[in-house]
């Protein structure tokens, strides 16, 4: 089977620093695939570079057969993105939050307007569709983001910390919506998290980034078995592969963003 992404020495500098060290991965069709690490790991500059936001500074990379460098407008047309930031408008409605990413996608207006009914139908936001995006509660603007990233039924969904922010009940909803979604269309998802239970039980594959590099690679019952211990968690696994501790506080620019984002989001 081919794969749908496919990473090869994959390099971002930023003057002398390298923020991702010639990283190479591959994630297969239908496949939802993890990528974890502390803040400053490089997670977030690669989820950048794979949705054509920032130009790699060497390496290569192709996105469903498209070549990342050299096809960036059909890579955008296969690809969704939910970033950590908000991304809908709260002076819009759900729905015409959603007609404004149809446009953006250059869909018909009559095509729009109907997958935009059948999204906000499917992320359980119909009764919603006319109200204002800055009524929502937080989990609801995720459910939001995540229908304007499906508007154009992309072939990969890329998720950036895609529950930050949001209260266990908001997160398991979401995460049941993004479930049905895998179910039903064979969607390939790349999501970074720290929240490792997101990932131990959402996820057929991940890889553990630490400063730039990919430092281990597999399932998480894999990754778990590889520490040799009958009860490892992936929790255990991530101390082990990154030599740190879980640490979602990051550095003060890390901690304000991830509170500006819970804000907006509560």
């Amino acid at each position: 089977m081919s794969a749908l992404v496919s990473l090869a020495a994959l390099t971002r500098r930023f003057g002398d620093f390298t923020a991702v060290n010639a990283i190479t991965l591959d994630v297969q069709p239908g496949e939802v695939f993890g990528l974890l690490g502390p803040n400053g790991a490089g997670k977030s500059t690669t989820i950048k570079m794979l949705t054509t936001l920032l130009p790699p500074t060497s390496g290569a990379a192709t996105i469903a057969g498209y070549d990342l460098l050299r096809q960036q407008p059909q890579v955008r047309r296969v690809i969704g993105y939910v970033p950590q930031a908000l991304s809908a408008d709260g002076t819009l409605t759900g729905y015409e939050n959603l007609l404004i990413f149809g446009k953006l996608y250059d869909l018909p207006r009559r095509d729009a307007a109907r997958r935009a009914h059948e999204a906000l139908a499917f992320m359980g936001l119909a009764d919603a569709a006319d109200k204002l995006a800055r009524t929502y509660s937080g989990g609801m603007i995720r459910r939001l983001e995540v229908a304007q990233a499906l508007l154009h039924e992309p072939q990969v969904l890329f998720l950036d910390e895609p529950t930050v922010g949001l209260d266990p009940v908001a997160r398991k909803a979401v995460w049941q919506r993004l479930g049905d979604i895998r179910a039903q269309t064979g969607m390939t998802i790349f999501l970074t998290t720290h929240y490792m239970e997101e990932a131990d039980s959402l996820c057929q594959r991940v890889a553990i980034m630490s400063h730039g590099d990919i430092s281990a690679i597999g399932s998480p019952a894999e990754l778990k078995a590889s520490l040799g211990q009958s009860d490892a968690t992936l929790d255990d696994v991530f101390a082990h592969f990154t030599g740190d501790q879980l640490e979602t506080g990051g550095s003060y620019r890390d901690t304000s963003r991830a509170r500006r984002t819970a804000a907006r989001l509560s």
